[in-house]
């Protein structure tokens, strides 16, 4: 069993992962079900671990109440190639794909589709400096769309949608890297959520995509065979080796989820771990700023700063030495960001809470 010290992990990703999960596969990783192997050393083809996949694809479905008429599959690459296999599949000649904009990923979503073919700017809060979702009333986008695509919660500005607009027979795609198994959502609403791994899920390496079955009949079938959705689904995400580590840990954090109670206890924890550090910002008399706007304040990261630029050097340099760690805002915009994930403790939240009064009382 794990015997050090755990630091408080506030990593935006790769991010902690529950203690639970570690300590199972540090029990199995030599020898996995008695078979005298690692998971990372048999075949992706052998019974063992295609008991694992095919567990791991049951659980999520069952998390999400995914229906019949949706994939799971299991990829590599990151959000980042979905970026360009979203377009590469479902933007034909003719059409249009509406980006909404708010934030970085978003941005460079866009910026791959471009390449692809033709994209508009759905809406965008980025003359608000990224503090905010936008309006549902304010998004444009029209029936003849190729999809819709919007980034489910913005890692480096903190903000998350908190309700998703209905685009009708117009396909909706999310990135849903950072907030995915977050809390319930109604996958029905959507055409394509897709996700990497290493916020809620597990490791990094491991990208999931749920699509809904008619966008792999009609996607288009002139791109390249591995990227492909429909490649995938026929072979149950085994046409070539995938990362067969990270769908184990996939899989045991799927049952961890189970084991807390499911999607609207793991919600119901994230909103209480949130709120110990916002109440700290709230009740600071502007000590500490966040940067969201209140309506749109992110579960997943909370972005914020201190009152001056030498005191929050200062506040991060000691909150490193009493053992906290990823608190340093992302470099593109600096400040401190808490990443609270699911697999973040309350109780290391709450210690960051305690930390943040004690910094204020001594330097106000």
């Amino acid at each position: 069993m794990i015997t050090t010290k755990r630091a408080f992990n506030f990593n935006a990703g790769p991010s902690a992962l529950p203690l639970e999960v570690l300590e199972k596969a540090q029990k199995e990783l030599v020898n996995f079900n008695n078979s005298g192997m690692s998971i990372m050393e048999m075949s992706h083809r052998s019974k063992d671990y295609e008991a694992v996949h095919n567990d791991a694809i049951a659980r999520l479905k069952s998390l999400y109440s995914i229906p019949d008429n949706y994939e799971v599959l299991f990829l590599q690459g990151g959000g980042s190639l979905q970026f360009t296999m979203v377009p590469m599949n479902l933007l034909k000649e003719g059409q249009t794909a509406s980006y909404i904009l708010t934030g970085s990923w978003s941005e460079k979503a866009w910026k791959e589709a471009k390449l692809l073919g033709i994209t508009k700017e759905a809406a965008s809060t980025k003359g608000n400096a990224y503090r905010n979702i936008p309006a549902l009333d304010d998004i444009q986008f029209s029936d003849t769309d190729a999809y819709v695509h919007l980034t489910s919660n913005n890692t480096i500005f903190g903000t998350q949608w908190k309700d998703f607009p209905l685009t009708g027979n117009v396909p909706l795609v999310a990135d849903m890297s950072s907030d995915i198994l977050s809390k319930p959502i109604d996958v029905s609403s959507f055409g394509i959520i897709y996700a990497g791994a290493q916020k809620n899920l597990g490791p990094s390496g491991v990208t999931i995509v749920i699509i809904r079955k008619d966008l792999l009949e009609n996607a288009k079938t002139d791109i390249p065979t591995i990227l492909k959705y429909s490649t995938h689904a026929d072979s149950n995400s085994l046409y070539n080796t995938p990362p067969t580590f990270g769908i184990y840990m996939l899989g045991e954090v799927l049952k961890w989820v189970e084991e807390k109670g499911g999607l609207q206890a793991i919600e119901k924890n994230n909103e209480e771990k949130a709120k110990l550090i916002y109440d700290v910002i709230d009740n600071s008399n502007g000590f500490y700023t966040g940067h969201a706007s209140n309506e749109s304040r992110s579960l997943m990261n909370i972005t914020f700063r201190v009152a001056d630029e030498e005191l929050e050097k200062q506040f991060l340099a000691e909150a490193k030495e009493a053992g906290f760690v990823g608190l340093n805002g992302h470099r593109s915009v600096g400040g401190c960001r808490a990443s609270t994930y699911n697999a973040v403790p309350y109780e290391t939240c709450k210690a960051l809470a305690d930390f943040m009064i004690a910094f204020q009382n001594k330097n106000h």
